[in-house]
């Protein structure tokens, strides 16, 4: 359930403007270009009070999610375990002629039917019919044919000075600097981002800015006057997952955008996504991660004792948990063997869609902090290269939690003099 919980955050943003809740600027920061909300992760959105428990974030996501469902329960629904998902589809992973005649069998017709050569998977997206439940049909298709890889059509959450690096060792690749984000849409035209090369993906070429996408974006690349993200330099790869749309960000969606990073070649890649384990999106992963990709992905804000939330659960990803300013794991951040390293993630300065700055909270802005660091380290995908450029962000960390590896904090805290304090980008912007 808390794994569905993480979902209605996402949902949230397709929601009007009037259906969002408003918080009061934070005291102290009224002279701060634009307007500067307090936020939890999924979305640099207004809430109507700080979250001081997960408790308190979970009645919210439970809010959120029921009032997704009211508005467009023609759009999206919930498969068994309460995880959200598009409506009436499924999606099969490289299914063979046999198990296609199964489906028409059973009622269910073809919608998509996409290869993707660089990740070596092809997809086909079935609708079900009405009358016959979506749970129901993948339990019969799946019955007809056992060996079939066939899921849902998950959707996935969007969970002082600034120093340059965090003393690891200088790396010493060529060519450009590339960084992935695989999120919400990004406003370029913020005064943060109109630097940053690169291109963008999905929407059918049309740009959707949106709040989490842009404020993750500004933690990479941003660049400004009293600001920057951890990889100023870097060509920003952004492909949409979302494009403003009820049921975006689904498992196809995303596997989309990862093909999309294989092709143009983007080592490191940032997914500040969260959901369950799914059949398409975990091929899809796996695919990147042997190319010599990486992957760095939020761990999530279910809660300590949470089920692991993907795709920073899955095998080669590099998950992010985030901490407070005073070195302690945020207590909504998930834990276990999923957690890489730790990242800033609360009292975060970040670019707000349409311009000016909030303060961001929560893993999904820890993960692009590591996402560009690494992006420095490694130019190309290759595996080799990619383990040894995990090794050489490791030797710069700062071990917290028992010593050694630790379900809490991982390898150890990094990216640490990369925050941006809100009150120190006003006084810098003020100067």
């Amino acid at each position: 359930m808390k794994a569905f919980l993480a979902l209605s955050i996402a949902a949230a943003l397709s929601l009007p403007a009037q259906a969002q809740l408003r918080l009061p600027q934070l005291p102290g920061l009224s002279r701060l270009p634009g307007v500067v909300d307090r936020v939890v992760d999924r979305a640099v959105q207004p809430l109507p009070e700080l979250l001081s428990s997960t408790t308190q974030l979970a009645d919210l996501r439970v809010t959120n999610v029921r009032d997704l469902l009211r508005r467009h329960s023609d759009a999206v629904e919930t498969d068994p375990r309460g995880e959200l998902i598009r409506r009436q589809e499924l999606v099969l992973v490289s299914p063979s002629d046999a198990a296609l005649a199964a489906a028409a069998g059973l009622g269910l017709v073809k919608l998509r039917d996409e290869s993707w050569p660089e990740l070596d998977l092809r997809e086909v997206v079935l609708r079900v019919p009405a009358g016959l439940d979506t749970a129901d049909a993948l339990v019969r298709l799946r019955a007809l044919q056992p060996d079939l890889q066939a899921d849902f059509n998950h959707l996935y959450s969007r969970s002082g000075d600034v120093m340059a690096g965090t003393g690891a060792k200088p790396a010493t690749p060529t060519g450009p600097v590339r960084v992935g984000l695989i999120d919400g849409g990004v406003d370029r035209r913020h005064a943060a981002l109109r630097h940053a090369a690169g291109a963008s993906f999905g929407c059918g070429g049309s740009a959707v800015p949106s709040e989490h996408g842009t404020a993750v974006a500004s933690l990479l690349v941003g660049r400004d006057r009293g600001f920057a993200g951890a990889a100023v330099k870097a060509e920003l790869f952004a492909a949409d997952v979302y494009c403003d749309k009820a049921d975006g960000g689904s498992a196809e969606e995303v596997v989309r955008a990862l093909a999309w990073m294989a092709r143009e070649r983007v080592a490191v890649v940032n997914v500040s996504l969260v959901g369950p384990q799914n059949r398409l999106l975990e091929q899809g992963v796996a695919a990147l991660v042997k190319r010599g990709h990486l992957l760095v992905a939020a761990v999530g804000n279910d809660g300590p004792a949470a089920p692991p939330l993907y795709p920073a659960a899955y095998a080669g990803v590099v998950g992010v948990t985030g901490v407070n300013t005073s070195r302690r794991v945020l207590p909504e951040a998930a834990q276990g063997a999923q957690v890489m390293w730790a990242a800033p993630g609360a009292e975060l300065a970040v670019a707000r869609s349409g311009g000016g700055y909030g303060v961001a909270r929560g893993t999904s802005f820890a993960a692009p902090l590591v996402a560009g660091l690494l992006a420095a380290e490694l130019r190309e995908p290759d595996p080799a290269a990619a383990a040894a450029a995990v090794e050489r962000l490791a030797a710069s960390a700062i071990d917290l939690g028992a010593p050694g590896r630790d379900p809490v904090y991982g390898r150890g805290l990094v990216a640490e003099d990369l925050r941006v304090v809100p009150e120190q980008l006003q006084a810098r912007q003020a100067r």
